[in-house]
């Protein structure tokens, strides 16, 4: 499952988002957010209970580019502004 990574600029900082599936056995998408190459925040969202759902691969895609864009909209809202 492809993941997702973003660079972006906010009042002279520099941020990096990854969200990735972390896979069969974890069954969890993960988002990392960096400032300046240190670790910021980290979300998680289990899909243990979508595990027999027919449309798996889909429904794993959409929590990763929801979550993804959750994230980038924080920092574009200032929430890490102070950190």
């Amino acid at each position: 499952m492809a993941g997702l990574n973003t660079n972006i600029k906010r009042k002279q900082a520099n941020y990096h988002v990854q969200t990735e599936d972390k896979g069969h056995g974890i069954n969890h998408v993960e988002t990392v957010i960096y400032k300046s190459g240190k670790v910021l925040s980290s979300r998680k969202s289990s899909y243990a209970s979508l595990i027999n759902n027919s449309h798996l691969k889909q429904k794993i895609q959409q929590i990763i580019e929801k979550q993804h864009e959750e994230c980038l909209k924080e920092i574009n809202d200032g929430k890490f502004d102070h950190l």
